[in-house]
């Protein structure tokens, strides 16, 4: 177990000291760091993410619900792959892991019920949120 940890230990710190090393400079001499394009994109991206959450600010009818509700939907979003990640994780420890080792095989079950919860509840929380604040506020 030490033998293991110790070694991605020292992968860690080669893999870090690799990209400080690796990663290219850019100066402000050498020119502009992105072009005129993709810093046109980059405009249009930010005033659709701020569109969007003023769109919020409109349909809930305050700033702070808004600024909730974007949240909560971005959160929806990437809470699917990220819990599939999780559980694919956990199910690997569950099924191959476990084999030969049974503490690991609780494990695996931990994390699958774990993320399933996790996506659960990231998924119904937006509505839980649009119901409270459209009908629970009079």
């Amino acid at each position: 177990m030490k033998k293991a940890s110790i070694v991605i230990i020292m992968l860690v710190i080669i893999t870090i000291i690799s990209m400080i090393i690796c990663t290219a400079n850019v100066n402000a001499a050498q020119g502009k760091a992105i072009d005129d394009q993709t810093e046109s994109k980059l405009v249009e991206i930010k005033d659709n993410a701020a569109k969007s959450i003023e769109d919020y600010q409109a349909k809930y009818g305050s700033e702070s619900y808004g600024l909730v509700a974007y949240i909560l939907n971005i959160v929806r979003i990437w809470s699917i792959p990220l819990c599939f990640l999780g559980i694919a994780i956990g199910s690997i420890y569950k099924s191959i892991i476990g084999i030969r080792k049974l503490d690991t095989l609780e494990q695996g079950r931990g994390a699958v019920v774990a993320f399933v919860t996790i996506l659960i509840i990231c998924q119904v929380l937006p509505l839980v949120f649009a119901i409270v604040v459209k009908f629970g506020r009079g």
